[in-house]
């Protein structure tokens, strides 16, 4: 059962900007360190976010015209965030990343942030959703499932420095 956000709270889903960078990058920080050395240790979480949330890297993807990133703030606070792009497909649109903060998840918030992402994607003319999850990370497979995602396939994907990501590649229809 999952639980709906305090109605006391404001909730706002906004496009992230230049100045949101730095606090997107400390929440990816605190999200990643506190669910994923289990599943792909420290020093695989270094590599990725320093890969993903370097703020030039950031600052670069904001500027792109098939790519968008959106924060989710809680009276002003950021919450969460989520990233989607164009793949190049007919009608496909990729949800790159989603997260909310630890003490948030659990109500309702990641599933806003989906709809959200997937209201962007039909408006842009997609009519599927797809979104790569690592294989053993069984929490976030289950809200994908819950909120419409059914797994495609498995993917193996070599992103340098020694590491791998051992994903199931999920899709919802539009």
């Amino acid at each position: 059962m999952s639980l709906t956000p305090p109605t006391t709270e404001r909730i706002r889903i906004a496009p992230m900007r230049a100045a949101d960078a730095d606090a997107i990058a400390r929440l990816a920080e605190v999200i990643w360190r506190a669910h994923y050395p289990a599943l792909i240790g420290h020093a695989q979480i270094d590599y990725m976010l320093a890969q993903r949330y370097n703020r030039d890297v950031m600052l670069d993807e904001l500027r792109r015209d098939d790519l968008w990133w959106d924060v989710l703030t809680l009276d002003g606070e950021p919450a969460g965030f989520a990233s989607y792009f164009l793949t190049g497909e007919a009608g496909e649109m990729k949800l790159d990343k989603l997260y909310v903060h630890p003490q948030h998840q659990r109500r309702g918030l990641g599933g806003m942030l989906i709809e959200h992402c997937c209201r962007a994607a039909h408006a842009r003319g997609c009519t599927r959703l797809i979104l790569a999850v690592n294989k053993r990370n069984a929490s976030a497979i289950a809200a994908y499932r819950k909120n419409g995602f059914d797994v495609m396939s498995a993917v193996v994907k070599d992103i340098g420095g020694g590491f791998v990501m051992d994903d199931y590649i999920m899709a919802r229809a539009l």
